[in-house]
């Protein structure tokens, strides 16, 4: 609640000094009566109109400051937003060859990257997001949608192993993979299109270089974020033998230096993560970076609310009046 005319507020100091006045020359107006002595009445009890009588003090004083607010015209508004919500079309492109299976990343690096990439999806329900998968070939996964529920189904269903069970060729195409992520993204109506793409090599398959990937998504206004997963030197990997798992220590090749010049090339950043907690900070800050815009029209519709304080008011008057002239009424 507002008030139009708050400067009629400081009228409430005026109750300061009538407390002063009924407190100290209230008495000198009362009718008075000279007794020789006083004791008989010492302990007379009071009368309940005795002790009624503040009450009339309290209702002038609640009709007096029910005026003043009345005076200062309290208004109440009524308010709505009118919201323009402008989303992010964002393609995640992420690297499933065999290498992805190594565990310096836990559980490894694949589920390593599909729950980060799941709680990033969770943290942007207006964007349009797709998924493209890519090993020694690439296809989308999940083409743009904001049906989040079937994206992250679609997301959880990636197996670590699907290279290794000869479901898609082996390798690590990052050119047909960013190709594939932009294709999905070029007839897009966005302002802003996006691809993050993660991998844990070096370019070695496909028809389509990553460079000339990098050049059309950027003919089309897309910006590229490139992630390398994967510690510095060599990783545990998981391979089959008879009778069970047996663990090799295979080197880590990130081509840091294309994934860097694709993300140059295109406006974007490159990021390297070697623990998992690196990796979730990367998406975090690549969260912060694409943030959805939203624009927002306030309106707002005074109304005068001083209604219910004059009935108040006038009910307290004549509350005040009706005891003075009948349980409070002085005789001349």
């Amino acid at each position: 609640m507002e008030f139009a005319n708050k400067e009629y507020l400081f009228l409430l100091l005026l109750i300061i000094p009538y407390l002063v006045w009924y407190l100290m020359y209230r008495k000198k107006s009362e009718p008075t009566i000279r007794l020789s002595d006083t004791f008989a009445y010492r302990f007379a009890p009071r009368s309940w109109k005795v002790k009624l009588m503040p009450v009339q003090l309290i209702l002038r004083l609640a009709v007096f400051v029910l005026l003043v607010i009345i005076l200062a015209r309290p208004q109440t508004q009524n308010s709505w937003k009118n919201k323009t919500m402008e989303g992010i079309d964002i393609m995640l492109a992420m690297d499933v060859s065999t290498s992805m299976l190594a565990e310096d990343l836990k559980p490894n690096r694949m589920e390593a990257a599909k729950q980060v990439a799941a709680d990033f999806i969770i943290g942007r329900p207006n964007d349009n997001i797709g998924l493209s998968i890519f090993a020694g070939e690439a296809f989308t996964q999940c083409p743009m949608t904001t049906d989040h529920a079937s994206l992250l189904n679609l997301l959880q269903n990636v197996r670590t192993d699907i290279a290794q069970r000869g479901l898609i060729e082996d390798g690590t195409a990052i050119g047909m993979g960013l190709a594939n992520a932009v294709s999905r993204l070029k007839d897009s109506k966005a302002k802003s299109k996006v691809v993050i793409l993660l991998t844990d090599g070096s370019n070695n398959r496909g028809d389509l270089s990553p460079m000339t990937a990098a050049e059309i998504a950027k003919s089309f206004g897309i910006r590229v974020y490139t992630i390398g997963v994967g510690t510095n030197k060599v990783a545990p990997y998981p391979m089959t033998v008879a009778g069970g798992i047996q663990y090799v220590n295979i080197p880590v090749e990130i081509d840091t230096k294309t994934l860097s010049e694709i993300a140059s090339a295109t406006d974007g950043d490159f990021y390297r993560a070697t623990n998992n907690r690196e990796l979730q900070q990367i998406y975090k800050e690549i969260d912060k970076l694409e943030k959805s815009k939203l624009n927002v029209k306030k309106f707002s519709k005074r109304y005068e609310a001083y209604q219910p304080y004059a009935i108040l008011a006038a009910l307290l008057l004549l509350l005040e009046m009706l005891l003075r002239i009948t349980i409070f009424r002085k005789l001349p």
